[in-house]
């Protein structure tokens, strides 16, 4: 087997308050391509979409463009910019640092339920 998608023709689109999502999806993969304008912050802008306090999904992501801050429910808490990898589990908030948006590639099979109201 073999299937292509090319990012710039999104299977699904989400905007929400200071940002959009964009997910493509092939067997056995989701990817999001994550745009996050300044004073994006999950607990303001994604909260009231999801319901929960913190964001329960898993995220495996690269971070092309900005800086992106992320405090774990645990109080563990860290920082990623241009080029970092990283991998959060559930039970986090996250937001934009600086004034320049960030752009954000997720990996995680969950993306498709980002953002999604509850009722969706």
């Amino acid at each position: 087997m073999l299937e292509m998608k090319n990012v710039r023709e999104a299977d699904e689109s989400r905007d929400f308050p200071n940002g959009h999502l964009d997910v493509v999806s092939l067997p056995g993969m989701n990817f999001g391509v994550a745009k996050f304008e300044p004073g994006w912050r999950w607990s303001e802008s994604v909260r009231p979409l999801a319901g929960t306090d913190s964001c329960q999904f898993s995220h495996i992501g690269y971070v092309a463009e900005g800086r992106l801050h992320v405090l774990m429910d645990d109080g563990t808490e860290g920082e990623a910019g241009p080029g970092d990898l990283f991998v959060c589990s559930p039970g986090h908030d996250a937001w934009v640092v600086g004034d320049e948006p960030a752009l954000v590639y997720d990996m995680a099979g969950e993306i498709t339920d980002y953002a999604k109201p509850q009722n969706a």
